[in-house]
């Protein structure tokens, strides 16, 4: 007899950390917010510097955390304390210096839109797809499976990467920041809007978003996937197993059949 493989007929997938690998415009908009703050000329970054933020990437949760996480280590914090206890350091830092959350993520914000306003091309030149994801996209596209981009960057920029790539998704498939709501929430207007029968397989890179959609007790049919190639740490890939059902997901079977996914 043979066993035939459920399939999603919806895959709902992240882009930063699923699709893109923004990690060098990441750390160049956090430097620059981080030179305004902190009020420095035009000192360069060291490369030790940048390769200690893209190891800590994982533990950044909101924008403004960025420039942050500069300052704890020009301020000598460890990579183990930080991994460790991140939020509590953030807070500390952020109250000694008589700054605000929102203060910090307004010249974010600023610094970002000055500088695609004045080099769109250079700015999306910083994006990098990962390997495969590019040709899996465009089989999704030509399948009965409907792909759908489910993030926090703006939807303009996302379509903007895609076209670079010859990639043209309806408009109605990107849903970015400008939706204001948590990805959960997403998914749920999805599920509604397309009715009966619609299976979600939803891949992202941050555990702690798909514990969130876990929680959720009307979201117990769409599958969840941890994308081992994203922004997270080999702690939270290990821990997968506490959270059934979710499943660890690499790059290579994101870029197979669905049947090779819950291996």
């Amino acid at each position: 007899m043979t066993i035939r493989i459920k399939t999603p007929t919806v895959i709902a997938l992240d882009f930063d950390g699923v699709l893109c690998n923004g990690l060098i415009e990441y750390f160049q908009t956090a430097w620059r917010t981080y030179s305004q703050i902190w009020q420095l000329s035009d000192e360069i970054p060291s490369n030790d510097l940048v390769e200690k933020f893209y190891r800590l990437r994982p533990v950044i949760e909101i924008g403004w955390e960025m420039p942050v996480l500069i300052r704890a280590l020009i301020l000598g914090i460890g990579e183990e304390a930080i991994f460790r206890e991140w939020q509590a350091i953030a807070e500390k830092i952020v109250m000694a210096e008589n700054l605000a959350g929102a203060q910090i993520s307004a010249c974010l914000d600023r610094t970002r839109d000055e500088w695609i306003a004045k080099d769109l091309e250079g700015w999306l030149s910083l994006h990098q797809f990962y390997p495969g994801v590019v040709e899996r996209l465009r089989e999704l596209m030509l399948s009965e499976v409907k792909p759908v981009i489910v993030t926090t960057k703006e939807g303009r920029f996302v379509r903007s990467l895609l076209q670079k790539e010859g990639v043209n998704l309806p408009e109605v498939n990107i849903i970015g920041k400008e939706s204001k709501r948590r990805k959960y929430e997403t998914l749920r207007i999805l599920l509604a809007e397309l009715g009966a029968g619609t299976t979600i397989w939803f891949v992202e890179d941050r555990l702690k978003t798909l514990l969130s959609v876990q929680k959720q007790l009307d979201l117990k049919e769409v599958e969840l996937f941890l994308a081992d190639w994203g922004y997270n740490t080999q702690k939270e890939r290990d821990s997968v197993a506490q959270y059934p059902p979710i499943h660890l997901l690499s790059s290579t079977q994101f870029c197979q059949d669905f049947s090779k996914w819950k291996i």
